[in-house]
């Protein structure tokens, strides 16, 4: 396997063979993202692929830890393909991921919701690289999301 070394995040997805999802449209008032100067924030996605939630149900009940790490990982592809929209397609503009918020509706004794959250950080360091993808987050254990969700995260960025 031949592995491509790339300093920007578009030739990145590429060499990881990544494909972005459409933009989610909201099933409330609000919209995707809003930017204000140099930074955008964007709205919380949950774990639906092109219009259908792929993964419902509670965390360590009915969906297992390696589908919701899978989950939060299609989150951040949600996310990824509503910050290319915010930067008229071209994610080599961002200069810095803030924020990560997860979220994860799970079951009561349920301890394991930040390595959930890792399928969304772990794709933006892949992406962006460790400087780009750092971040500080949150991660929290919810009795519910919307759709019935197993996760949903959102993120805040600072862009060209």
């Amino acid at each position: 396997m031949t592995i491509v070394v790339s300093n920007t995040a578009e030739d990145q997805l590429r060499s990881l063979a990544i494909e972005l999802p459409n933009v989610p449209r909201p099933i409330a008032n609000f919209v995707p993202w809003q930017r204000h100067g140099d930074v955008i924030y964007l709205a919380g996605q949950v774990c639906e692929w092109n219009g259908s939630v792929v993964y419902k149900g509670k965390v360590g009940d009915a969906v297992d830890f390696d589908t919701a790490r899978d989950g939060a990982r299609i989150c951040g592809l949600n996310l990824l393909a509503a910050l290319r929209e915010a930067l008229n397609g071209d994610l080599d503009r961002v200069r810095s991921c803030l924020r990560v918020g997860g979220f994860v509706h799970c079951a009561p004794d349920f301890l394991q919701v930040p390595q959930v959250i890792n399928g969304a950080s772990d794709l933006f360091h892949a992406v962006f690289g460790p400087e780009i993808g750092a971040h500080a987050r949150t991660a929290v254990g919810v009795a519910q999301l919307p759709q019935g969700a197993s996760v949903e995260v959102d993120a805040i960025f600072v862009v060209d």
